[in-house]
């Protein structure tokens, strides 16, 4: 493990208003993970952009197994090994698991698709990865995370000898973050050289070999992940010591603002009931597939609900669409904040004006330009968003900071009850520290802030209450001062153990 298959030196990226790399370099060894590390915005997916070709570096030198490369492109990266597994999924929803390996590099015979050949050889690919996927599947019939077990394997059928690991467990449950890393394992004896991008430090420990931080677009440090500690390693990503990781505000509960009633939508919202408080934050807690995300979807109005009533300040409330719970007060930050948070194309301006228009325009519906961008430059300045300037297209920020994008454009509404599915997914530790100030910041208004997170420490850490999810069902209400990770596991799997004891039976 001593010869290095990547060697990067000083190299330079320079975007409109920002210098995202500065003089950086970097080196990956054969048969090395190596921890890539840095808050949003740090300059870790740049330089892997660079590395991939996605990008062209406006200065410095690049070798890949010793040869030097001065204009790397995406298809020269391939031919050289290269393979990046993005943290958003690059799927061909409509296409089959085995074509979507194969995307680009479909197998022919006399010029007609070779089907069956490019199923047979995925699922040889899949197997040798122990993951359990029928290559004839159609990828956007699969979750979220069979959808990243099936962009690895697309990756390791390139015969890629370099992989780069963009946040490749963010989506995944625990079994198959295991099922991850006996493959990366597996993948470093056979000498492959990994590089793993992720803001979930507390499983570096299981996989990685050194660690590399970049701030700001510059190098700071290397070393080896077991001469060091999770406490010097946020430190170093974010320039000082955080000292309270889940900042908790007490305050005196208020009125009730938000009951539901058994409130049902299709097979994953099923009899839910639940009421939240003025000044209070309830964890919603449970295993992927629980209905979490499905219950905010119908309480905001995305998905249509079978029946149940919702009410707010203690008036019931008719709610079709998304614009009548934006009405009634209350407002949703989804899971997939690209897909359904942002206009990815359009300014931060115009994403934080865009679903504010009722507010900012007169009677005639002429914007008030003067206060959109009163109302842009407080959102920005309150959240802590880093950016040249606001009229930079909402996509080129980092994921911390389009989540803050997401979050502010409701922050100048007078809204109720603030919904949060996963507001700290993929972002760095830092960032995650913003968010939850500002779920306290909500808390100390008197808003009602409901949230969703697979991360069981940020649930505890955070909640004043906790709802435990299972099959579509909330299975317990527990207070902060009586929860705890074993109790929320339990009843997280109360069907499933329903389910063994009637087998049982």
């Amino acid at each position: 493990m001593d010869k290095y298959i990547v060697e990067l030196e000083n190299v330079s990226k320079d975007f409109p208003g920002v210098k995202a790399l500065d003089n950086v370099s970097f080196q990956l060894k054969s048969g090395e993970v190596l921890a890539l590390l840095g808050e949003n915005g740090a300059g870790k997916s740049t330089l892997m952009k660079i590395l991939s070709g996605v990008y062209t570096k406006d200065s410095g030198t690049m070798k890949i197994f010793g040869k030097t490369i001065d204009d790397m492109d995406p298809v020269k990266a391939q031919e050289l090994g290269i393979a990046i597994i993005h943290q958003e999924l690059n799927m061909c929803d409509h296409l089959t698991v085995a074509q979507n390996i194969f995307l680009g590099r479909e197998l022919t015979k006399k010029g007609v698709l070779a089907d069956k050949e490019m199923n047979e050889e995925a699922g040889k690919i899949l197997r040798g990865l122990n993951i359990d996927i029928n290559p004839e599947t159609i990828v956007g019939d699969l979750s979220v995370s069979k959808q990243q077990m099936v962009e690895i394997a697309k990756a390791l059928s390139t015969k890629a000898k370099i992989l780069i690991m963009d946040e490749p467990t963010s989506a995944l449950t625990s079994k198959e973050i295991d099922d991850l890393f006996t493959i990366i394992k597996r993948l470093k004896n056979e000498g492959h050289g990994i590089v793993y991008i992720s803001h979930r430090l507390e499983e570096l420990q299981y996989i990685v070999d050194r660690v590399m931080i970049l701030r700001d677009g510059q190098y700071i440090t290397s070393m080896n992940y077991k001469d060091t500690s999770l406490k010097e390693i946020i430190s170093y990503m974010v320039g000082r010591e955080i000292t309270e990781k889940f900042p908790r505000v007490e305050r005196r509960v208020g009125k009730k603002i938000l009951e539901v009633k058994n409130l049902n939508a299709g097979k994953m919202v099923r009899a839910i009931n639940f009421s939240l408080y003025e000044g209070e934050i309830v964890g919603m807690a449970g295993l992927m597939g629980a209905g979490r995300t499905e219950t905010t979807r119908a309480l905001f109005g995305v998905d249509p609900k079978e029946s149940g009533e919702i009410f707010v300040d203690g008036g019931e409330v008719k709610i079709m669409k998304p614009i009548d719970a934006i009405k009634s007060g209350i407002v949703l930050v989804p899971e997939d904040r690209k897909k359904d948070g942002l206009c990815t194309k359009l300014s931060i301006r115009d994403n934080i004006a865009l679903p504010n228009l009722d507010i900012l325009a007169n009677k005639l519906g002429i914007v008030n330009r003067k206060k959109e961008e009163e109302v842009t430059i407080r959102s920005v300045e309150n959240l802590g968003i880093r950016l040249a300037n606001a009229e930079v297209d909402a996509g080129s920020l980092s994921g911390g900071n389009q989540q803050k994008v997401v979050v502010g454009k409701w922050l100048i509404r007078n809204s109720r009850v603030v919904i949060f599915d996963e507001p700290t997914r993929g972002i760095d530790v830092a960032s995650k520290v913003e968010i939850y100030n500002l779920m306290n910041e909500l808390k100390s208004q008197g808003i009602g802030v409901l949230f969703v997170s697979s991360e069981m420490p940020e649930i505890l850490g955070i909640s004043d209450r906790i709802l435990v999810m299972a099959d579509g069902r909330i299975t317990k209400e527990l207070d902060i001062q009586e929860a705890t990770q074993d109790i929320i596991l339990e009843y997280a799997t109360k069907f499933d153990n329903k389910m063994k004891e009637g087998k049982g039976a």
